[in-house]
């Protein structure tokens, strides 16, 4: 059996660019939004603090080295960079990643996801103004695209499966309704460049009942967290944000008593016991996902999956770990963890002051175990 190889996907979200500077404030990063969280209920663990590496700047390279370290010492094979196209040659959060392939550090296995999504402000409060729109504008600009992107693939760090760079597509069907020849064309390059085709795998958005197979994509990541998590979201009575101002005029003109609004949460007890994996007509890579509470940039709107633990964590690794014991025929045993950094949607595999090196020390366990079973 191939060993299993944990990537975690990284969010290069903090160091300041620009545009956050004009859509949120001077010196805005992701941080902003963690720490000025409020509890929007009694007992709601808000906000969050990072432990070891405190409140970090991407920009810094000791601070991309301490990242990797840790997560080489517990058992992530590498990280998953979103990567930020919107056509045109349009890039966003670029920074982190064109340092790591400039400076040759850390020496840490990487591949990236292309975000490939509008950029809207509605979940931060800038109403349905676009930020950044995703487009497609023509083949030049494909062309332009990749060759950003090949020094990255020619890099010995770049994740390869049978020579061929590791390429996630966020969202297949934008990519297939705004080009649905933009990865045939993609391979054609890769193999004008030496490599022996591209490994296109869809990101978990999609369900996995989708042909992803006659879209072109080689693999996909698991949707069955998503699916387990699903029906509870549904079964649970909230308050949406516009229906409690609306209660809330109501209330003033005394219609209606004032009333505190809810957010949405769900047990992750039960969602963890729901957790199945499943095959799609691609190879279908587990994905496990330590915690989620996106309230910090959501507000009310956000959704909250309680009572997460490291304890938690552990099972769903297990059932990941079980799960790939089965594909053998798969050319690499990857488990996807969403996400390594995501704080403001309180979604992290690095530490935190409160569990500390809890989830790692999880991942680690199981990992271990299975290897001694190989």
């Amino acid at each position: 059996m191939k060993k299993i190889k944990p990537l975690a996907f990284y969010l290069p979200q903090y160091h300041p660019v620009p545009e956050n500077d004009e859509w949120w404030g001077k010196g805005f990063t992701e941080w902003t939004n963690v720490s000025k969280a409020q509890p929007l209920f009694e007992g709601h663990e808000q906000p969050i603090f990072p432990a070891d590496l405190g409140y970090y700047d991407l920009r810094v390279p000791e601070v991309r080295e301490h990242q990797a370290q840790i997560a080489k010492d517990y058992g992530v094979h590498g990280f998953i960079f979103y990567h930020y196209w919107f056509g045109s040659g349009k890039q966003l959060l670029e920074r982190v990643a064109n340092d790591v392939l400039k400076s040759g550090k850390p020496d840490f296995p990487f591949c990236f996801c292309w975000a490939n999504e509008t950029w809207s402000g509605i979940w931060h409060g800038l109403s349905e103004k676009i930020l950044a729109e995703q487009t497609y504008p023509d083949e030049q600009d494909l062309i332009a695209h990749f060759e950003y992107l090949l020094p990255f693939f020619k890099d010995e760090r770049y994740i390869k499966v049978d020579n061929k760079p590791l390429f996630i597509i966020y969202d297949p069907n934008h990519l297939n309704e705004g080009d649905p020849h933009y990865i045939s064309k993609f391979r054609e390059l890769a193999k004008e460049n030496g490599f022996d085709g591209l490994y296109v795998m869809a990101s978990n958005k999609l369900s996995d009942d989708i042909d992803f197979q006659s879209m072109g994509y080689d693999s996909k990541i698991s949707n069955a967290f998503h699916k387990a998590w699903i029906p509870h979201i549904n079964k649970k009575e909230y308050i949406s944000h516009s229906q409690y101002y609306k209660n809330r005029i109501k209330g003033l003109i005394g219609i209606k008593k004032k009333e505190q609004p809810k957010v949405r949460i769900q047990d992750a007890k039960a969602v963890v016991n729901d957790l199945k994996f499943e095959e799609s007509n691609v190879a279908t890579y587990p994905c496990v996902l330590p915690n989620w509470d996106n309230t910090p940039r959501s507000g009310y709107r956000g959704i909250i999956l309680a009572n997460n633990s490291p304890e938690l964590f552990e099972q769903q690794v297990e059932k990941a770990a079980q799960y790939l014991e089965d594909k053998k025929d798969y050319p690499e045993q990857f488990l996807i963890v969403k996400s390594w950094n995501e704080w403001a949607e309180g979604n992290i595999l690095e530490p935190d002051r409160k569990n500390g090196f809890g989830y790692l020390n999880a991942l680690k366990k199981i990992l271990n175990k299975h290897s001694r079973n190989e």
